[in-house]
């Protein structure tokens, strides 16, 4: 029978960390895969932030296939289709339902949700039922429920959390050790997060610069890219940019016959 853990989230957006714990369970032998539910809506958190349901589950996409073991984890849109608000109980009964003769069911949650586990719907047919895999977060004592739980604690720490990784991003600082590449790109072009204040600006001729450069507008893309790196210096993008495009004119136009 194949052993699956079921890893809950919003997941928004995903980050390294949700990976790096997933990763973990799959090297150390705790399931044969691990399964990211991308809830729609947590009946316990507001939704009012909330990027839309289909875009979190395509990050989650990306993350996955970019991860070390892109056949075992995987991202899993099952409360897309569920009653909502998504009660994690009601989710494993319906995929025991539907699966229970081929596969088994474990749960991976951080330390943070121990301490109100209680507000969960049926808890303790969770607790009783159910493998639960609970992973280590900063600032969070596990002191509850241990005859029924099972601690990691050599789990990789998760340092951040996707609220630090919107506020970043707002802030218009660098996200590259919280945000796989690919996420990171997949959020800038759908335009997903914004940015405040100079950093929206920043945004906003770093998107007009790359449109030229598709179209081979070179010279608009190159006005763009460095009224970006005028208003921020360090944008790693912007200088990527403007390097090849200076490459590029250096090559079309190093012999003045050159069409």
């Amino acid at each position: 029978m194949k052993r699956v853990l079921l890893y809950f989230g919003s997941f928004n957006p995903i980050h390294k960390g949700h990976i790096a714990l997933a990763e973990y369970a799959v090297e150390r032998g705790l399931c044969d895969s691990v399964a990211l539910i991308v809830s729609p809506q947590n009946p316990l958190k507001e939704g009012s932030d909330l990027m839309p349901e289909l875009n979190r589950f395509e990050m989650a996409e990306i993350a996955c296939r970019e991860s070390r073991f892109p056949e075992q984890i995987m991202p899993s849109a099952i409360e897309f289709l569920l009653p909502r608000p998504s009660y994690t109980i009601d989710t494993l009964r319906y995929l025991e339902e539907n699966n229970g003769a081929e596969m088994e069911f474990a749960v991976l949650m951080g330390a943070d949700i121990i301490p109100q586990l209680e507000r969960w719907k049926d808890y303790r047919t969770l607790l009783e039922r159910y493998d639960i895999m609970v992973y280590p977060r900063t600032g969070y004592t596990i002191d509850k429920y241990l005859d029924r739980i099972t601690v990691l604690e050599d789990a990789p720490l998760q340092n951040y959390s996707s609220t630090d990784v919107r506020k970043a991003y707002a802030e218009g600082k660098d996200t590259s050790s919280m945000l796989s590449k690919g996420v990171a790109e997949y959020i800038a072009k759908n335009r997903l997060l914004k940015r405040e204040g100079k950093s929206a600006e920043v945004e906003t001729l770093v998107t007009q610069a790359k449109a030229a450069y598709g179209r081979n507008e070179w010279g608009k893309a190159l006005n763009d890219f460095n009224a970006a790196l005028a208003i921020e210096p360090e944008n790693s993008e912007a200088q990527e940019y403007v390097k090849m495009i200076n490459e590029i004119l250096e090559f079309r136009y190093k012999d003045i016959y050159n069409p």
